[in-house]
């Protein structure tokens, strides 16, 4: 079955004003994509690796990327294509949550 990495971005301000039951559920919904075989974190610290040329190790810690809100977690789910992914996680708790998240297709 086709993998795809998630990436949920979110604040804690947007989750503390989303209704606990739909929080709840949200929860509930991550519990499921577990169950499923979902590899499921919460976001540390992160490090930039950089090789140029083979020639020397550079390392930075902090993001490469930036967004409006913060990269709060990732996971690596199985669907059997793009729909059901959204639909998977329309209802995790950074969908749900004032937050967003991303799908990239493992190919």
């Amino acid at each position: 079955m086709p993998k795809f990495v998630t990436i949920g971005y979110g604040d804690q301000a947007g989750y503390d004003r989303t209704p606990r039951a739909v929080r709840d559920a949200a929860h509930e919904q991550d519990a499921r994509l577990r169950l499923e075989g979902a590899l499921m974190g919460i976001a540390g610290k992160p490090v930039q690796v950089r090789n140029p040329d083979a020639g020397g190790l550079e390392i930075l810690e902090r993001p490469f990327m930036s967004a409006a809100l913060p990269i709060a977690g990732f996971a690596i789910i199985e669907a059997a294509d793009l729909a059901e992914a959204i639909e998977k996680v329309s209802r995790v708790p950074c969908a749900v949550a004032h937050g967003v998240v991303e799908i990239w297709p493992l190919t």
